[in-house]
């Protein structure tokens, strides 16, 4: 018997093929993929979802900031897809549990996380047999990154644990392989991959955030791992294992052809290509246009111009003033002494007039702020991380490849306000502070701030370790788009408090 297995991952609640940041046509959403979605599933042929649908665009954040007591209008496309299974992915918990178990009612597919408890209870099954006939049956086994305390509010997992996803995997292959009579084992990943595939050298700090490499170079069994997380384009094999993964807000469709007799198996990638399926649009059209409507509101003007970002590299390397913006809001809100940020892979900037389109086109994540204790010891190892992002060849500043490959990571790179320093790039990794100063005065490890950050710095994300020696004074619980937009409505005529405070030597 020849079956299919078609996944999407990291949709982002991207149903439109139209960009929220300009209203134009691209080739990505639901909606494009659903063309191929309907000629090819069929009795033999499974779609699954590989997790994070509840967060990232404008359509799920007005969701769960106006309408969270209505269905999630990803529950809709998925169930007028028709999904066979899903798994839970790491921003699928960033709205907490009403609008997670919201989701989960509504959707009619069946839910195959295994890892993940909650109340001690799996938040969906050990593992699945699916069963096409009697005599042909596969095995299938849906994990999440077990990294996710160390991003997400504590309130929104306070019930749940998280199991070491190679651990998880490993025991549940050994017992199906000793229970169950199956023509193959899947593995369904909310994860990437900690290695590069062909030669095996790191690409990445070995935190246990992606596993893919691991599982598949020494658990026995598995056939298929469909991957998720990194929103890389991936068909190919590592070790005996057919791998696939998707680009991210469904500009992609995994294809994986089994047949089960003759155990041959390969995998490619569909393009978001298709004409757009009106019926899909129109489950979600009168929540669309309150959302269009919601994104133009005018909120204040930028005094002297403009807030456009023309060039992101440098944009960074001179920290462009929406950054200084972006400090700004939180060193209102918060009252710290010192502000983090980054400038997120496609910000955009604001026009002269700023409306909510540009807020959330602009800063795509729900995060929210933390405020820290820091020594100045502390704040030179961040500094020091945030240096890493640079390096210099032949003489040229660029940035460092693993912030590039296999994730664009330019998020990770922050600018700090409050202090000037210099960074000296043809310095090593952890030396390339130069100077760095408060208020005139050279900062020694003793001295004491308070610095606000993202919940995700705050939480060490981005592989800020150091962030974790520090004691938390307080959380905000407003997300930042909605700080950005008070402070808006209460500074309609935006004056941005500008100051060229870092220097980049090369």
């Amino acid at each position: 018997m020849k079956i299919r297995l078609l996944a999407t991952a990291d949709v982002h609640g991207v149903i439109s093929p139209y960009q929220y940041s300009d209203r134009t046509l691209a080739q990505q959403g639901l909606a494009r993929l659903a063309g191929h979605i309907h000629r090819l599933h069929d009795e033999h042929t499974l779609l699954i979802d590989n997790g994070d649908v509840l967060e990232g665009c404008p359509l799920t954040f007005y969701h769960a900031q106006y309408e969270p007591e209505t269905r999630h209008p990803m529950a809709d496309a998925l169930n007028y897809l028709k999904y066979d299974y899903y798994n839970l992915g790491n921003h699928d918990f960033n709205y907490g549990y009403d609008m997670q178990h919201g989701y989960m009612e509504a959707v009619n597919a069946k839910c195959i996380t295994g890892n993940i408890t909650e109340h001690g209870k799996v938040v969906g099954a050990e593992y699945t047999i699916h069963e096409f006939d009697e005599t042909h049956r596969i095995a299938l086994i849906g994990v999440t990154t077990q990294h996710i305390p160390v991003w997400e509010h504590p309130e929104h997992i306070e019930h749940n644990t998280f199991e070491n996803v190679f651990d998880y995997v490993k025991r549940t292959v050994a017992k199906i392989k000793e229970t169950e009579s199956v023509n193959g084992i899947v593995v369904v990943y909310h994860g990437g991959f900690e290695k590069d595939l062909e030669t095996g050298v790191n690409t990445e700090a070995q935190t246990g955030e992606n596993l893919g490499y691991k599982m598949c170079e020494e658990i026995d069994g598995i056939d298929v791992m469909i991957t998720g997380h990194q929103h890389r384009s991936l068909a190919t094999r590592c070790f005996d294992k057919v791998v696939t993964q998707t680009a991210y807000i469904g500009k992609e469709l995994a294809v994986v052809k089994w047949d089960l007799d003759t155990h041959e198996i390969t995998a490619e990638l569909l393009k978001a290509d298709q004409p757009i399926d009106e019926n899909l649009m129109a489950l979600f059209a009168d929540k669309e246009e309150r959302v269009q409507t919601w994104l133009d509101k005018p909120l204040g003007i930028v005094k002297d111009g403009d807030l456009l970002i023309d060039d992101l590299f440098e944009a960074r390397v001179h920290k462009h003033p929406l950054v200084s913006f972006l400090n700004q809001v939180q060193l209102h809100v918060s009252g710290a002494q010192l502000s983090a940020n980054a400038l997120f892979n496609d910000a955009k900037g604001f026009r002269h007039e700023i409306t909510m389109r540009d807020l959330v086109s602009t800063y795509v994540y729900p995060n929210t702020l933390m405020v820290l204790k820091m020594t100045g010891s502390v704040l030179k190892e961040y500094i020091e991380k945030c240096a890493e992002y640079f390096d210099v060849q032949d003489g040229k500043l660029g940035v460092t490849h693993r912030f590039q490959w296999p994730k664009p990571q330019h998020y990770n790179y922050d600018m700090v306000e409050g202090v000037d320093y210099v960074l000296d790039i043809r310095k090593p990794e952890g030396q390339r502070i130069v100077s760095l100063t408060y208020q005139g005065k050279d900062v020694e490890d003793t001295d004491e701030f308070t610095m606000v950050v993202s919940n995700y710095r705050g939480g060490g994300g981005g592989n800020f370790d150091m962030v974790k020696k520090c004691e938390v004074i307080k959380t905000i619980q407003d997300d930042m788009v909605s700080c950005m937009a008070a402070y808006l409505q209460a500074n309609p005529e935006l004056v941005v408090n500008h100051r060229e405070n870092i220097k980049i030597i090369y």
